[in-house]
């Protein structure tokens, strides 16, 4: 009986290379929409998004439900899936909301964060200063966002951390589009930064208040967007 055949020696079988996997595809997916690679009411064809990014459909469709769940895409009857329009109105109501839960967190953040933590978000304020100094849009807007999560975390608060996750995949396009109108980062770094000292200086009202005046001067910056674009609000 012949025996097994065996790999020439030196030789060894090829992998098949992985592809992608559901939270990746989720994560690529939500940073092509937040960025426009993805419109607002364009389809998505889970046969073009597997090519895109290296994976499955099996796994694209997976990705989608996620999203649809978060509220960032649609399903249509016999026409598939499409990015949902989060219009400039919808997005000044999240941000009245986020004005709300995100002051809350500020001041429950100036109640317990520790001299550690405290020293984390100065050093984010840090960064964002030297993106101001060189010009560098995305990274600050990276940097902000990392910002606003940190502050949430630090205070302490679950419910609203959840709140605030959710509200902002919605808003992501949006916030984009207003860290690219001119002076944008100068006018919201001096906003960060009065934010943290009170933070520091475990002033609950003061912290609250200048996160209240941050997300207002956000609106305002959306309200900018819209005119510049020439629609309505």
């Amino acid at each position: 009986m012949p025996s097994p055949r065996s790999e020439p020696s030196g030789t060894t079988a090829v992998a098949e290379s992985p592809t992608r996997d559901v939270d990746a595809v989720v994560a690529l997916l939500r940073s092509d929409i937040a960025t426009g690679a993805f419109q607002p009411n364009e389809h998505l064809v889970e046969a073009a998004i597997a090519a895109r990014y290296d994976t499955k459909r099996p796994v694209v469709r997976a990705a989608l439900l996620v999203l649809a769940k978060e509220g960032l895409i649609e399903h249509e009857r016999n026409r598939g899936a499409r990015v949902r329009a989060i219009t400039l109105r919808e997005a000044i109501e999240i941000s009245e909301v986020r004005m709300v839960v995100e002051g809350l967190c500020a001041a429950k953040a100036a109640e317990l964060a520790d001299d550690e933590e405290i020293a984390a978000l100065r050093e984010l304020t840090r960064e964002m200063a030297a993106c101001v100094a060189n010009g560098e849009v995305p990274r600050y807007s990276t940097l902000n966002a990392r910002l606003h999560e940190r502050i949430a975390e630090f205070a302490k608060q679950r419910t609203a951390g959840e709140i605030l996750t959710r509200l902002a995949r919605l808003n992501v396009r949006h916030q984009f589009s207003v860290a690219l109108l001119p002076r944008r980062m100068a006018i919201s770094l001096p906003q960060h930064e009065a934010i943290v000292e009170a933070i520091a200086a475990h002033d609950p009202a003061r912290a609250e208040s200048a996160m209240r005046e941050h997300l207002a001067s956000v609106i305002e910056a959306l309200r900018e967007v819209s005119e510049l674009r020439g629609i309505g609000v």
